[in-house]
């Protein structure tokens, strides 16, 4: 769309400038509103955005992909889901979750939200703690 990179905005008729939307903007929209899914349990990043979140900095952004390009924009998300659930079922509202966000925030349309499953989280933890307790 732009060499620069961001998302400019349609003038409104009593608008007092231009309104421009930086991708990564997108990308914590996206990401907020795919893990607030239930049955999704964690988002994927990569090394470094696990390593800032442990000093305490969340990374909403994390495992979101975004492409602006000539036909559209094009988000891809990348998460675990639990175990035990309809992984199509929790995919679509992952889509539904991220187009509404999207759309109520700052009126984009997306032409493509894909989802990608990329593991399965078990839900080991709860059973090690009721085994100590």
């Amino acid at each position: 769309m732009n060499e620069n990179h961001v998302l400019e905005m349609e003038e409104h008729p009593n608008s007092l400038g231009k309104v421009e939307i930086a991708p990564e903007v997108i990308e914590v929209i996206a990401g907020i509103a795919a893990s607030e899914v239930e049955g999704v349990s964690a988002m994927r990043g990569n090394f470094a955005a696990g390593v800032v979140e442990k000093l305490g900095k969340k990374n909403h952004g994390k495992g979101v992909k975004v492409d602006l390009t000539e036909n559209g924009i094009k988000v891809d998300v990348f998460c675990m889901m639990k175990f035990g659930v309809s992984i199509p079922n929790v995919a679509q509202q992952v889509q539904d979750n991220i187009r509404q966000a999207l759309k109520n925030m700052t009126a984009i349309d997306l032409d493509e939200v894909n989802i990608h499953i990329v593991g399965i989280q078990f839900d080991t933890q709860k059973t090690n703690i009721e085994e100590i307790e």
